[in-house]
């Protein structure tokens, strides 16, 4: 039973979304470094090998073994919870890409709790569920100064002339765990990105834990000519981390 505190009366606490595939979690350590990080930020005394071995009995579970499933951790000073479900993601929607608009609220890039994956998601899941609505799978805000900082969900990246080029950091956005993976084995180019900057790139493509990585079809009325290394991408982290 939960109990109460600051994390259900403030969102003073963290979580994370780890892809399960065929078993294996993928970058565990990784989102456990994260989780630490953010832990250290609300300053929660959590005994973090009792969140460990929560992960490990879920991980134990049978139907867990197999197929592509969804590990959430979520901490706060007097809970720790641990929940699982299948990972809704289809082959369709790496095939056909996904549609993206503006979100109508602006990234905050001067927030702390901008860099962490805290229990504040509000913002995210509302402009998530508007975009849904208008037939859009992600939203991506832009920061105060107007630039492209990130998904709902998600960290943005562009493709120009063959070179992978992505928002810094100082943009404002949770430093995702496939960011990470994409920054320790390719060459990427930051940039500050204007919305009307957009149309000089041939790609653009999404990343989380649970997407990988998501070519996108369109930004709000701008069609991408391709998807190749969206999709060459996926392939190399599907060989690495998904067999």
């Amino acid at each position: 039973m939960l109990q109460e505190d600051e994390g259900y009366y403030f969102g003073l606490g963290a979580f994370e979304t780890i892809a399960v595939e065929q078993g294996k979690p993928v970058f565990l350590e990784a989102h456990y470094a994260r989780l630490q990080r953010a832990l250290e930020f609300f300053h929660l005394s959590v005994e973090f090998e009792e969140i460990q071995k929560n992960v490990q009995r879920a991980l134990a579970e049978k139907q867990m073994q197999t197929g592509r499933k969804v590990l959430k951790v979520a901490v706060s000073q007097k809970n720790i919870t641990v929940s699982t479900r299948e990972n809704k993601y289809q082959e369709k929607d790496y095939a056909e890409g996904f549609s993206a608009s503006y979100a109508k609220v602006k990234r905050n890039e001067t927030s702390p709790f901008t860099y962490h994956k805290t229990f504040n998601y509000g913002d995210c899941i509302l402009e998530k569920r508007r975009a849904m609505a208008d037939g859009i799978q992600e939203p991506v805000f832009l920061n105060t100064r107007g630039e492209i900082a990130e998904g709902a969900t998600s960290n943005v990246f562009f493709v120009k002339d063959g070179q992978i080029v992505a928002p810094p950091l100082s943009s404002g956005m949770l430093p995702g765990i496939m960011r990470q993976y994409l920054y320790e084995n390719y060459e990427i180019q930051e940039q500050i990105i204007l919305p009307e900057q957009v149309t000089e790139f041939q790609e653009m493509f999404l990343t989380n834990s649970l997407l990988g990585i998501m070519p996108v079809r369109q930004l709000e009325g701008f069609v991408f000519p391709r998807m190749e290394v969206g999709h060459m991408l996926l392939e190399e982290y599907r060989r690495r981390y998904c067999n």
